[in-house]
């Protein structure tokens, strides 16, 4: 399999940031919410969002790469079959992905520096508190983030639905490519 991206097909470094991000996404969404069932004498009470914090510092950083690798290496061409409506939903729904999930990585960045204390991720390396102390800042960010988390995993359904239908009631290659399948 190629490493980059060509005119028919997804390359290694693209299905491999896909799966990983749509993964930890969910993966975080779960953690996410059972966090909140934490109580203070819970010995996960402060490990988990710990964890949380440093895997979503992590997941900010790949998705910073993923951006980048879709200027190095551009997303294989819409498939003969997709007419112009496919291709606006594709276009419309891919943008959201990112933007809801850069500003999900946000909201989380702004609840756990609203103290002004930087975030340690797993010890390696710490991200200062660039901006820290805005009025309600923790709960306003948080109630953004519950809401982003919501839609961003909602949104993640409906894309995977559409490529269940391509997959399934199209008989496309869309999903194909995206597990690294020779569509020819």
């Amino acid at each position: 399999m190629q490493w980059r991206n060509s005119p028919l097909r997804f390359g290694l470094v693209g299905i491999l940031l896909h799966w990983s991000v749509a993964l930890t996404v969910f993966g975080l969404f779960g953690l996410g919410l059972w966090m909140r069932g934490l109580d203070y004498y819970s010995p996960w009470y402060r490990t988990a969002p710990d964890i949380h914090k440093s895997i979503g510092i992590l997941l900010f950083l790949v998705m910073l790469l993923r951006l980048a690798w879709r200027f190095v290496s551009p997303p294989p061409e819409p498939l003969p079959g997709h007419g112009p409506l496919t291709r606006l939903g594709s276009r419309i729904g891919h943008a959201l992905l990112y933007l809801g999930l850069f500003a999900l990585m946000i909201s989380g960045y702004l609840i756990s520096t609203a103290d002004g204390r930087p975030i340690s991720v797993f010890g390696w390396f710490e991200v200062p508190a660039l901006l820290s102390g805005l009025p309600n800042q923790e709960d306003a960010a948080g109630e953004v983030h519950e809401l982003l988390a919501w839609g961003l995993v909602g949104l993640a359904i409906v894309h995977a639905l559409a490529a269940l239908k391509h997959h399934f009631i199209d008989r496309d290659a869309t999903l194909l490519r995206m597990l690294g399948r020779d569509t020819r």
